[in-house]
């Protein structure tokens, strides 16, 4: 994260804390300058000094970087430079994926699914926005450990494994944090801690791209801290960690976005998480079914998701309501979820007409 950090520093931050924290020698040379006429340069006053955070980019720091009380040193600073960073980066990943994943890959007739809620995506988004700023201040002790020099990410190949590592710590990330996540989310549907901390993401029976960070803040840092504790333990190289963090927020998208295209045995794609939201206790995977198949949650998805005229089809719908809303009384002792208007419509219908036939049979009766 220190690329990020120098990035950011270089082009807002130097000239925010320089602004808001200017230095005392900074002002104090400013009023010198206009009385004697010297030049004073900060760069040599400060006791601070640029060293890049990597071989391959570099951004020589401005004048502003030099003027600050807070230099880019400061743990304050970086603490809460970082704490910034992963709210605002993480919001906008969130918002361009989800949205370029709605537009053009999420199949809007989900919107007609009688589980649907009322004002779905406005709560999604709302629950989503409501969780990231903690979430982001969960997660800064990492990244600061992590530009503290405290992790195992390295910048050059002779300063990792070797050549080899290179393309191995891709599958090893992605096996490492399937595995986590795994124990992590089969745990999170523990009775003990599903309806406080778990089921704030559970109100999504059928998801959207918007859903994929839906969390109660405390459930979406717990399931990222594999992501998190593997630099710490393994060796990383530092762009490739990058690209990771990015990679791990759009597969959260992609397996929210309702469009089933991997029927595979292997890959948990969205169609083994749609079962996942829809019957509870399967599919807690992350990447792969591995686990779910070592732990016995595998659920296979149902064959009529892969064909488009079956997948949305009135008789696929009302088996899975059937079987959904077992579950959901098994889970979380009743639903509490508001519906979509067109199905309590179908709802008030239903009890129109069994009051219709009550009264028909009553009257009978005399």
């Amino acid at each position: 994260m220190d690329i990020a950090l120098e990035v950011t520093d270089t082009y807002f931050f130097d000239y925010f804390y320089s602004t808001i924290l200017p230095a005392k020698s900074t002002l104090l040379n400013a009023v010198g300058q206009q009385i004697n006429g010297t030049t004073f340069n900060p760069k040599i006053a400060s006791t601070w000094q640029y060293h890049p955070s990597n071989s391959f980019l570099q951004f020589e720091p401005t004048e502003a970087a030099y003027t600050s009380q807070w230099n880019r040193d400061n743990i304050y600073r970086q603490a809460f430079s970082l704490f910034l960073i992963t709210w605002i980066a993480g919001a906008a990943i969130y918002f361009v994926i989800s949205t370029l994943s709605y537009i053009f890959v999420f199949d809007k007739t989900t919107f007609k699914h009688p589980k649907f809620l009322k004002n779905q995506i406005r709560q999604e988004i709302s629950q989503s926005c409501n969780s990231m700023p903690l979430m982001s201040i969960l997660t800064t002790p990492f990244f600061l450990g992590e530009v503290l020099g405290y992790s195992k990410l390295y910048d050059l190949t002779s300063e990792g494994p070797g050549a080899w590592y290179n393309w191995l710590q891709f599958p090893f990330f992605i096996l490492f944090t399937d595995c986590f996540v795994y124990f992590i989310h089969r745990g999170l549907h523990h009775p003990l801690v599903y309806k406080t901390l778990h089921k704030p993401h559970h109100k999504w029976i059928m998801p959207t791209p918007y859903a994929s960070i839906a969390f109660h803040p405390v459930d979406g840092w717990m399931q990222s801290l594999p992501y998190h504790i593997f630099p710490f333990i393994f060796p990383l190289q530092k762009f490739a960690y990058l690209g990771l963090f990015f990679f791990v927020q759009v597969w959260t998208v992609f397996i929210h976005d309702g469009e089933y295209v991997a029927n595979s045995p292997i890959l948990n794609g969205a169609a083994c998480h749609t079962m996942h939201h829809l019957y509870f206790n399967y599919n807690y995977g992350q990447y792969t079914t591995l686990w779910d198949r070592l732990g016995g949650s595998y659920r296979k998805p149902n064959e009529e998701l892969f064909r488009r005229e079956s997948k949305m089809g009135q008789k696929e719908w009302e088996r899975q309501v059937a079987e959904m809303e077992k579950l959901v009384l098994e889970a979380e002792g009743e639903d509490d979820r508001v519906y979509d208007a067109g199905e309590e419509k179908k709802t008030n219908e239903r009890v129109k007409w069994l009051y219709i036939l009550h009264g028909m049979v009553w009257q009978k009766s005399l």
